[in-house]
């Protein structure tokens, strides 16, 4: 059995992701280093059945978050010795800033996001200068890993446009187990689900077009940021954050699910939703054009009178939302957590022979 130790943050969707990828790859043992906050019960809960986990949590800042760093070389420390401890055959790295560590095995880094990617898109504007440590510390990753794996073509192009970095890449995209998504009867309701706090998921959209729409809006997800605080949301039904097993309830009986993002590299809530035959309403950006293309309806993320007259649209046409819901589900059955397993198998494989070759 191979050895791999996972860094995994516990905010959003790479915890999915990393969940979905060890369940999948029984023959792994995997060592599990948590960052950002503590596991929510529901996130024990989906390691309790997997009996090739073994579990490091710290509540250390990830890279993305104000002021990190202090953390972010803490947790360096504490991941090498980890290593020490456990000997990784290989080491998967879900961040940049701990790519550059002195390891020894070889490193596979996957770029699920980025500052500043996320900070164009969302504020159309150059990333400020307060983000330099993170705009030096990135490039630096990415040069330190022997491979760079991105969700998505476009995630892998903004990386090449924003740093200055030579490194070996591949594309996987992400993976969802079909099994526990189906479509049920489906209701007169159009579902939004995500971090309601970040910009980039544009969730507040739903709120706002709410008024101006037929059907009943309802948002799940989290509606603190990590800073603190919360936000308020006056016209859609607030379903709070969810776990996966209500989540899947929710969206196996929801007709339209929305995402009308700015900015989203992968979009694992996307999926979901497509494998439960919901109809998608998406942000019209390049990352979900090259994923779901004429599977979906799309719209600027900034005009709310498309928004609502795509979401009115597709809830008056019975016959449109079902096609969709067919296109959607077929597209969603492409992006397999066997194909997904199966790519990072063969890349565990062959880093650890450019490790035995080294």
């Amino acid at each position: 059995m191979k050895r791999v130790l996972m860094t995994a943050d516990t905010l959003g969707g790479v915890w999915n992701y990393s969940v979905e990828l060890m369940r999948a790859l029984p023959e792994i043992e995997f060592a599990l280093c948590t960052m950002g906050a503590p596991l929510s019960p529901s996130q024990n809960e989906d390691l309790t059945a997997l009996a090739n986990v073994c579990l490091f949590a710290s509540s250390c800042k990830l890279e993305w978050m104000d002021d990190p760093w202090r953390d972010v070389d803490a947790a360096g420390n504490w991941l090498l010795e980890i290593a020490a401890e456990f000997q990784p055959d290989i080491i998967h790295l879900n961040g940049y800033a701990h790519a550059p560590l002195p390891w020894h095995a070889p490193v596979v880094l996957v770029a699920h996001s980025c500052v500043l990617s996320w900070w164009r898109a969302v504020k159309r504007e150059h990333a400020p200068a307060r983000l330099d440590e993170y705009r030096e510390r990135v490039p630096a990753g990415l040069r330190a890993a022997d491979v760079v794996v991105a969700p998505s073509r476009a995630m892998l192009e903004s990386l090449r446009e924003n740093y200055d970095a030579a490194f070996t890449s591949r594309i996987i995209y992400n993976g969802c187990d079909s099994s526990r998504l189906f479509p049920a009867t489906k209701q007169p309701r159009i579902l939004v689900a995500g971090r309601v706090w970040d910009q980039a998921k544009n969730l507040r959209a739903l709120d706002a077009v709410t008024p101006m729409v037929e059907w009943p809006v309802e948002i799940a997800g989290d509606l603190s940021p990590p800073a603190g605080g919360l936000v308020a949301l006056q016209n859609a039904r607030v379903l709070g954050r969810l776990d996966a097993a209500q989540l899947a309830q929710a969206m196996a009986s929801a007709a339209i699910f929305a995402a009308p993002a700015r900015y989203e590299p992968f979009g694992l809530s996307i999926l979901e939703a497509a494998l439960s035959g919901c109809a998608l309403v998406l942000g019209d950006i390049l990352s979900l054009r090259e994923l779901w293309n004429d599977a979906a309806v799309f719209v600027d993320p900034d005009d709310h009178i498309a928004l609502a007259n795509a979401l009115n649209r597709l809830s008056s046409d019975d016959d449109l939302r079902l096609d969709f819901s067919r296109r959607t589900r077929e597209q969603a059955l492409t992006f397999s957590v066997e194909k997904m397993a199966t790519s990072y198998r063969d890349l565990y494989s062959s880093c650890a022979q450019m490790e035995v070759a080294a």
